[in-house]
């Protein structure tokens, strides 16, 4: 297979049982899926996109009054050429905007997950920002549910798991590359922190996967399709049977090296006190458990974002 399938999401109420097999076939071969029929209305996608560029377009000193020092990116902005893949020595051509989950003033993780801010100088950022934040945040909820019962879990196994989640909605702008002879890349391989990644289209292309065989994979997407990865943290419950894919954004060529790039992936992470170890029914003869140091949802992010230079 030369391309990450799609599916319509539809058929999990409507085909469910074939619909679960194939999603599961896609994540064990290619850590990647793309989701269609999902529901989510263009003009939400739309506004959210416009409301951005316009967030990016302002001046650099406006940006910077929502960068948070010592807040390792959590929320608010943080500028270009920070983030630094794991184990890579230059830092990626881009900047970004974090909206987290908004909490009850009596929440038991509020004092690990800060408060969202928003930019006074752009009408509709918040109210698009997190209205497609709760969009993605429900169709992820859905995903889950059919990997569970792929793995034999309840259909509602991850419910409880997710839903004070420290998911993050991150709007990146990819700034026009006016060189072609330095070292950074938009984005450097890597693999995600958290369960699953729902990447909300792009406004140019570059992103590529690692398939097994070794060879970079184009990603390209068409019509309403969300592409849907597995991160880490899904990677070690897991054991491994859903792989966390190396995935990177190159940089363009020629006259497109000199064009912006937007997307707006949003990265749905478990509660904070989710412990992470190896389900036991992802635990067979063929596939021992990998793990065994226990460690929270909370310990693994903060031990990733000082890897890629967050904090």
């Amino acid at each position: 297979m030369d391309r990450v399938p799609a599916l319509d999401i539809r058929r999990y109420d409507s085909d469910r049982d074939a619909f679960v097999a194939e999603l599961g076939a896609a994540y064990r071969e290619f850590g990647f899926c793309g989701i269609s029929g999902h529901g989510i209305d263009p003009a939400l996608i739309d506004g959210a996109y416009d409301a951005f560029r316009r967030f990016f377009a302002l001046p650099l000193e406006t940006k910077m009054k929502y960068h948070v020092p010592g807040g390792g990116g959590a929320r608010g902005y943080t500028p270009f050429k920070v983030e630094t893949a794991k184990g890579g020595e230059h830092p990626d051509l881009k900047e970004f905007w974090h909206i987290g989950r908004e909490l009850p003033g009596n929440s038991p993780y509020g004092t690990q997950m800060p408060q969202n801010l928003w930019p006074d100088e752009v009408p509709g950022f918040r109210a698009y920002g997190y209205s497609l934040y709760q969009a993605l945040d429900s169709l992820g909820t859905r995903v889950l549910r059919a990997l569970a019962l792929h793995i034999g879990l309840p259909e509602g196994f991850f419910d409880d798991k997710t839903n004070h989640g420290n998911s993050i909605l991150r709007p990146i702008h990819y700034p026009p590359i006016e060189r072609g002879d330095i070292p950074n890349v938009r984005a450097a391989a890597h693999e995600d922190i958290n369960f699953i990644t729902l990447l909300v289209g792009a406004s140019a292309a570059g992103l590529e996967l690692l398939t097994r065989d070794g060879e970079w994979l184009p990603i390209t997407t068409a019509g309403d399709t969300i592409v849907v990865n597995i991160g880490d943290m899904l990677q070690r419950l897991t054991n491994h049977v859903y792989p966390s894919t190396t995935h990177r954004v190159v940089n363009p060529r020629g006259e497109y090296a000199r064009k912006p790039r937007y997307s707006i992936p949003f990265f749905l992470h478990p509660n904070p006190d989710v412990v992470l170890d190896p389900l036991p029914s992802c635990i067979t003869r063929d596939n021992p458990r990998r793990y065994d140091a226990p460690i929270t949802a909370h310990e693994y992010l903060h031990e990733r974002l000082r890897e890629i230079r967050l904090i």
